[in-house]
């Protein structure tokens, strides 16, 4: 067998070269920022969310990738969360900025945006605002404590009965449209 006198080039993490194939497909797709989308109205409370909708968010281009002998690589800088805001609401929101970044950054656990551009305009009202959930029916309820009654933990066990109770009223009422 002969060696080759070639120099090979250390090996690169997948993730390295699936994010540089994949991440613009993934990004046009709306993969990057579903989160937000969703759960807009725990991440600013329901009165912010009537009133405005997170449209999109622009990261900053990644920096060529110098090594540093001995040194971390520096965090990555954080992104521009663009939100659709009502006119007569822009100008509050505006000086809410900081606390609804605030409270983005704690919602994704690290510093992702650091700051909003509002576009002002309609805000399309999803159904989710405004259909309330109705509560499970007494028959779900008590089927749903009696599945988890063995279950020692209180909380989990109150939990997992809520969970049962509208699972069980959903299926049930699924049965009786068809």
């Amino acid at each position: 067998m002969s060696v080759s006198a070639k120099p090979r080039r250390a090996a690169r993490p997948l993730a390295d070269l699936v994010d540089s194939c994949l991440g613009a497909a993934l990004a046009k797709q709306g993969f990057a920022g579903a989160d937000i989308v969703l759960s807009w109205p725990e991440i600013v409370g329901e009165a912010l969310a009537r009133r405005s909708r997170p449209v999109r968010i622009a990261w900053p281009r990644k920096p060529s990738e110098r090594k540093v002998a001995g040194r971390h690589a520096p965090p990555p800088e954080p992104a521009t969360l663009h939100v659709r805001v009502e006119s007569a609401f822009a100008l509050e929101l505006q000086h809410l900025a900081p606390i609804v970044i605030e409270r983005v950054n704690a919602y994704f656990g690290w510093a992702c945006v650091g700051r909003l551009r509002l576009e002002q305009g309609p805000v399309r009202r999803g159904a989710a605002l405004t259909k309330a959930a109705r509560p499970p029916s007494p028959e779900a309820v008590a089927a749903a404590e009696q599945i988890v009654a063995d279950v020692a933990d209180e909380g989990l066990r109150a939990a997992l009965a809520r969970l049962g109770a509208a699972v069980i009223d959903r299926e049930r009422g699924a049965r009786t449209k068809t």
